[in-house]
C-alpha cells in the first residue's frame, strides 16, 4: 500500500562546496512520521536515482528499498508485508527487507538504502543522490 509520495531532487543533498564531503545535515531526510506508515505497510519517496519503497514491519522497524522489483520491475511498494521480508505483487519473489536479497530459489537483489526513526519522525539517508550528482 502506498500512502503518499515525496519528492527528493539532487538539490535536496548537497555536498560541501569545499571538501566535497557531504555533511551529516545534508546526508539524512526527514520523509515523514512513523505514524504515517501503518504496521506492514510502505510509503514511496521519489528520488534524483528513481523511487524508494519505505516499508514498517509490524514490530515497527523500518527499511528502504529501491522500489523496483529485478525480475519484472514490479513496484515492491505494493507488495506484502510479512516479518522482515516483501513479497513482490507481480510474481511472488521474496526480497529480505535488510539485505535486499532475493529469497528462495530465486536470484536477484534490489538496493537498499538506510533509514533511522528518532521522536517518532523517519529519516532516509541521501548522501548517494549527492555522489550521483557529483559524479554527472
Amino acid at each position: 500500500m502506498t500512502l503518499g509520495k515525496i519528492t527528493l531532487t539532487a538539490d535536496t543533498a548537497q555536498a560541501d562546496p569545499v571538501s566535497g564531503a557531504v555533511t551529516d545535515a545534508e546526508r539524512w531526510i526527514d520523509i515523514g512520521a512513523l505514524d504515517d506508515i501503518p504496521p506492514r505497510g510502505a510509503r514511496v519517496v521519489k528520488t534524483a536515482l528513481g523511487c524508494v519503497a519505505v516499508f514498517r514491519t509490524s514490530t515497527d522497524m523500518v527499511h528502504a528499498l529501491t522500489d523496483r522489483c529485478p525480475h519484472k520491475g514490479g513496484p515492491l511498494s505494493e507488495g506484502i508485508v510479512h516479518g522482515d521480508r516483501v513479497t513482490c505483487p507481480l510474481h511472488n519473489w521474496v526480497f529480505d527487507l535488510n539485505t535486499g536479497t532475493a529469497q528462495g530459489a530465486d536470484d536477484g537483489a534490489v538496493p537498499v538504502w538506510r533509514t533511522r526513526v528518532e521522536e517518532g519522525r523517519i529519516w532516509l539517508e541521501v548522501s548517494q543522490i549527492a555522489m550521483a550528482r557529483d559524479a554527472a
